[in-house]
């Protein structure tokens, strides 16, 4: 297994505790859940089960008294229901001579049916029976992450602060992916890993799918584009197995594909016609906590003032390309170096960099100090000195210091070209007069292999390169 150290250290000391442990394991689907507790615990369960996707009571209640059968409890009768199945667990682990008891249940929200008693059973489980003892390992996932976060995270009600520990699995960074790819024996250049990521993001199962002996746009063109691509249809299951009404939280992201800094909730409601006010607040925060979007502050405005911004690379990659079936098996290679494809380049690179603040961080000396990390943007007025700004991502400091970040995709050393370098002076500029704000500003440069020293380039104070973004932390 790849990465996943902290949270494989997790399962292992429960493992090897003298009290019972509860565990709830959260994240997007396709993040690697099922896989980190399998193999941290050797595929050695008292009792394991998933929930069936689409299922109705009844069919969650056989497939759980099935799982029961193959654990080895003789079911006399069918449960009728989830207090009843539970008790069923209950012998299963009081039978058991293992020393400890891992419990593994899988999907649990697949298990949630409408008017179901679930969650009802789960707390009696624990709270009046396995807590109780000193020998059991209740783990549960979910890939519903906002249903994990309200149900048993966030509960009110008899869960309420009984989880012993919590692991919420976020996407690997370039550095596992170079690992896994280097686990795979693919000969994978970091350019070409990069670019991967560009599409996929740092979800380990899409990484899968690689295979050797094929470059990188045929690898791309195999998984995405074929008539047969294994991926071809995977937008619309990604959404579908995550949310019970999967249009809504569509419509949102599609919004916010069409604007790179992102869309205030104003915005959104003005061009979503198909929720509430409340009901879009929902939304927007079960998107956020699956991570398909952020939030963020645009730095001199106040936080009702929000900013709601895709940042989830699969998604943003459809958008742009898979909507159109038409495309042809080759799309991908024959697309290469036209400006569709660099243009997207660009926004799917800044995707990325966003996603490895601490590593930019890290490389800029300031990893222990707090910052706010936000996009932001002015219109031009002329009477206020302004000229109209877009700013790709700024690191507000703690030490009274702005990061004011260029970010270029770029195949060679990046040329900072009179025109850019106006632009730069523009946009400071704009940050000073706008936001009145007495910190210095740090023009800085994320690129992929350098900067060519100009007459220009002695204005960026730091230069971070695609090197610093695969850095371990």
């Amino acid at each position: 297994m790849v990465g996943r150290e902290k949270e494989s250290e997790v399962i292992k000391s429960a493992i090897s505790d003298d009290k019972s442990r509860f565990i709830a394991v959260y994240g997007r689907r396709r993040i690697g859940k099922t896989f980190l507790v399998r193999e941290t615990c050797g595929y050695r369960f008292t009792f394991q089960h998933a929930g069936v996707y689409g299922g109705n009571y009844k069919e969650e209640l056989f497939a759980f008294d099935a799982s029961l059968k193959d654990a080895g409890l003789p079911v006399k009768k069918a449960s009728k229901n989830w207090a009843e199945a539970f008790e069923g667990l209950k012998d299963l682990v009081r039978n058991s001579t293992e020393a400890r008891k891992i419990v593994f249940i899988d999907e649990l929200s697949w298990m949630d049916t409408p008017r179901t008693d679930l969650l009802r059973a789960l707390e009696n489980f624990w709270n009046g029976w396995a807590s109780g003892r000193k020998d059991v390992v209740l783990i549960i996932c979910a890939s519903a992450t906002s249903w994990m976060l309200s149900k048993v995270i966030r509960s009110k009600g008899g869960l309420y602060n009984r989880l012993t520990d919590k692991i919420h699995l976020n996407p690997m960074c370039l550095y596992e992916c170079e690992m896994l790819t280097k686990t795979q024996g693919l000969n994978f250049t970091r350019e070409q890993i990069l670019q991967y990521y560009m599409v996929f993001g740092g979800i380990p199962y899409y990484w899968t799918f690689l295979t050797k002996g094929l470059s990188l746009s045929q690898n791309i063109d195999r998984i995405l584009f074929a008539e047969d691509a294994v991926l071809k249809n995977e937008f619309e299951y990604l959404y579908a197995a995550l949310f019970k009404h999967p249009e809504i939280y569509v419509s949102i992201v599609k919004a916010l594909a069409t604007r790179k800094a992102g869309m205030t909730r104003d915005e959104l409601a003005a061009a979503i016609s198909v929720c509430s006010s409340g009901d879009l607040t929902e939304k927007l925060d079960e998107l956020e906590s699956c991570g398909f979007i952020r939030k963020y502050r645009s730095f001199g405005f106040k936080s009702k003032n929000a900013v709601y911004q895709l940042i989830d690379n699969f998604t943003l990659f459809y958008y742009r390309f898979l909507r159109d079936p038409s495309a042809d098996e080759h799309y991908w290679t024959n697309q290469i170096n036209t400006p569709a494809i660099n243009t997207w380049q660009g926004l799917a690179f800044e995707r990325v960099c966003l996603l490895h603040i601490n590593q930019i961080k890290n490389r800029l000396g300031i990893l222990g100090v707090l910052t706010e990390v936000n996009s932001w943007q002015c219109k031009a007025d002329t009477q206020k000195g302004l000229f109209g700004s877009q700013i790709d991502l700024l690191i507000v400091r703690r030490d009274q210091v702005i990061n004011l970040c260029e970010i270029k995709y770029s195949g060679t050393d990046y040329t900072l070209s009179e025109h850019e370098a106006q632009k730069i002076k523009r946009r400071i500029n704009d940050l000073k007069v706008a936001t009145a704000t007495s910190y210095a500003i740090y023009p800085t440069l994320i690129t992929t292999y350098g900067l060519v020293d100009n007459s220009y380039s002695g204005d960026i104070q730091a230069t971070i390169l695609m090197d610093d973004l695969f850095v371990k932390l």
